[in-house]
């Protein structure tokens, strides 16, 4: 049963991993057919950093990805807690509203925005593209914050301003660090479906701004070329380098303890 339990993972490793495999061994292909093999060459990586509309639409999606996880992650945070501190009716009415965006069609809801920009005669562009992204990132991040506020003690709030501590103080030096694995989950998934999206951008950009996504789409309809392998292969590599940071920094060392980190409350 085990080995059937390990062949089964393999097989579905295999199936989500191969094609990017692939994908990266084919960015050192010399040749521009995905048919044959030309010979190993890192032409496609030179190329790629002279190309200005791919280096342009990897500004502009890195940009909106940032900016876009930022503001969400902020928003979403505070919307977070001032859900956690209504009535239990409310709340749960309030969370299904939020969960809509992310049941929502994408179609739907990259329409809609274009509609509603169009209705407030707001010009498509760079600014429309971020607001479209905040929309729909903010339900993700108040979804990664609110599971650890229910994790919280009801009254820890309370103890820390008997300890002297001001209510902002409180929050900074004690409800915040408890909640901030929630918020940093929701930053790495906002910048990540921001990244990602490209239904909702295809509806809300404009003339001569385009993220990655879109660029990539147009450049399909004539065929894709190898620098995009090139440019996935990065993207690939950074993303595997940053989980790996992350993963080992979460690992202790055998036999070390874990560490309590003190919070110092003014009295």
């Amino acid at each position: 049963m085990k080995k059937l339990r390990k062949v089964y993972i393999g097989l579905i490793m295999l199936f989500l991993y191969a094609p990017i495999f692939l994908l990266i061994l084919y960015s050192f292909n010399d040749s521009k057919s995905r048919a044959s093999w030309g010979g190993f060459t890192l032409r496609w990586y030179k190329e790629l950093f002279s190309d200005q509309q791919i280096l342009s639409a990897l500004g502009t999606t890195l940009s909106i990805g940032l900016l876009a996880a930022i503001i969400s992650t902020i928003l979403g945070t505070f919307g977070a807690i001032a859900l956690y501190h209504i009535h239990r009716g409310p709340r749960q009415v309030m969370m299904s509203i939020i969960n809509l965006p992310m049941l929502n069609s994408e179609v739907v809801t990259g329409v809609s925005l274009m509609l509603l920009f169009a209705i407030a005669s707001i010009q498509m562009g760079y600014m429309t593209l971020l607001l479209s992204h905040i929309a729909f990132c903010v339900p993700y991040v108040v979804l990664s914050v609110m599971p650890k506020l229910r994790q919280l003690e009801p009254n820890l709030a309370e103890a820390a301003q008997d300890l002297g501590a001001t209510p902002l103080q409180g929050f900074f030096k004690v409800i915040l660090p408890d909640i901030m694995p929630g918020i940093l989950s929701g930053f790495l998934m906002a910048l990540t479906m921001s990244i990602d999206d490209f239904v909702v951008s295809f509806f809300t950009t404009g003339s001569g701004v385009s993220n990655l996504s879109i660029t990539i789409y147009t450049m399909a309809k004539r065929g894709i070329s190898p620098k995009i392998n090139a440019l996935s292969t990065i993207i690939f590599g950074c993303v595997f380098v940053l989980l790996i940071g992350l993963n080992l920094k979460d690992i202790k060392k055998p036999g070390e303890p874990a560490k309590l980190e003190n919070v110092k409350i003014p009295y």
